[in-house]
């Protein structure tokens, strides 16, 4: 199969974005999105199956898996495979991924690790994109993730607030990981909003949907909010 030859540019959703927005009641603004987007909407099937395929087993989340299944059977989201990219391909790179990520602190003597498979399938698929010249960036809004990319240097310190241990950096293998580029829910609505795809004209909506975001899903502090805020 061929590469779209007119939608070289993607967005790749982790998992966590898409429960941010789904459980935000966000997903149609996502769609309003879409349309306005000139490229793909992209999961993996390691994504698929944690939004998807186990939450429709578990009576508690199988009507937001529902949701976003529906944006699947829609083509609002596409599998990678919609690319050409072979699921063994994607997931030979995430191992590969796996093994540099989680082999870069130490934690009470163990390997800690940092980043799940989901995410880094997620990345992989952004390498494989990148490697075709498809222009691409990643929906996480799950920090550790998002700063091993952005800031790896404030890391260290950044795990040793969440594990309140001590944390040992085995090897400055950040270069790997410093050509991605990260997205979050929050920035993504911003859009919407600027882009009027938002139903709601009253009161301060920017500011509801961002912290609605923050509360319940990204990973965002009120300086970052006040930042987003001020590109009014």
């Amino acid at each position: 199969m061929k590469i779209k030859e007119n939608n070289k540019k993607a967005i790749i959703f982790d998992a966590g974005a898409l429960i941010s927005l789904s459980i935000n009641g966000l997903l149609n603004e996502l769609r309003k999105l879409k349309g306005i987007f000139k490229g793909s909407f992209l999961i993996t099937e390691q994504v698929k199956a944690e939004v998807i395929d186990k939450p429709l087993k578990i009576k508690e989340f199988e009507l937001e898996a529902l949701k976003v299944q529906q944006l699947l059977d829609d083509k609002v989201l596409e599998m990678a495979d919609s690319y050409g990219i072979n699921n063994s391909l994607i997931s030979k790179k995430t191992e590969e991924i796996l093994n540099i990520a989680n082999s870069l602190f130490m934690s009470s003597n163990i390997k800690m690790n940092i980043m799940q498979l989901g995410e880094a399938s997620c990345l992989a698929l952004s390498n494989i994109l990148s490697e075709k010249g498809v222009e691409n960036i990643i929906a996480i809004d799950e920090r550790t993730t998002r700063m091993l990319v952005e800031k790896p240097e404030n890391l260290k310190e950044l795990l040793e607030r969440k594990t309140h241990a001590k944390i040992i950096l085995l090897k400055k293998d950040f270069q790997y990981f410093k050509n991605f580029k990260i997205i979050r829910s929050v920035e993504l609505m911003y859009v919407a909003w600027k882009k009027n795809l938002i139903d709601l004209k009253k009161g301060d909506v920017l500011d509801a949907v961002l912290y609605a975001l923050k509360f319940k899903g990204c990973s965002v502090s009120d300086e970052e909010i006040d930042e987003i805020k001020k590109l009014k």
